[in-house]
Parts: C-alpha cells; sequence; structure tokens
C-alpha cells in the first residue's frame, strides 16, 4: 500500500454516509472513505456488524482489521480461526489467505485496504 497525494484530514464518522451489506446472515454497515490515486484508492472504513452476521464470501483482499468492540471470528480457508476483541488487529495481504468473518454478538471495527 503506497500511500501518497493524501494531505491531512480528520474524519468525523457519524458525518460519512452508512452503506448497508448484506451477508449470509444478518447485515454489515459500512462508512467509507477513499484517498489517494483514484484508480488504486487505500479505502477506510468504519464497519459495523449486526449480530448474528456472516460474510457472504471468502474474501482474497488484504486488509488490516481493528476490533473496536464485540466480537469477530475469522476462519481462513485452511480451517484456522481467529478471535478479536477490541484492541486485537489482524493484517492479511492480497491474495495470501482468503478469509470469512462471523459475529455472534456484533462487532464494530475499523478496517484499511
Amino acid at each position: 500500500m503506497r500511500m501518497d497525494e493524501i494531505p491531512f484530514g480528520t474524519t468525523d464518522w457519524d458525518n460519512v454516509e452508512r452503506t448497508e451489506h448484506k451477508g449470509d446472515t444478518g447485515v454489515a454497515y459500512w462508512r467509507t472513505r477513499s484517498f489517494g490515486d483514484p484508480k488504486n484508492p487505500i479505502r477506510v472504513r468504519m464497519v459495523e456488524y449486526s449480530p448474528g452476521y456472516r460474510a457472504d464470501h471468502w474474501c482474497s483482499k488484504g486488509h488490516i482489521l481493528l476490533c473496536l468492540e464485540g466480537k469477530l471470528e475469522t476462519t481462513l480457508e485452511d480451517g484456522r480461526t481467529f478471535t478479536l476483541t477490541p484492541g486485537v488487529s489482524y493484517q492479511v495481504a492480497d491474495n495470501a489467505e482468503a478469509h470469512q468473518s462471523y459475529t455472534a454478538t456484533g462487532a464494530k471495527l475499523f478496517i484499511v485496504d
């Protein structure tokens, strides 16, 4: 990830439009900002998952995730499972290890990809 042409700025996440993304079960609400090169932007998101949310796909996109609230379970295609709780993060490169997320209780994440 290269961070060029991004002037200093702040984001009041409460003022960023919220979009809804349904999972296999539950729903995710994203607040998204994009920065840098429009052809390959850096996407920064505040994401809230409802209780019972399960992603509707295996994701191969690289991310850096930080759990702010709740608990998120992430399973890799090889079967390993990781748990994020407040203050715990993970990072994975593009096309490195496909992953799928689930939360029984709901979760709030800060994500950069």
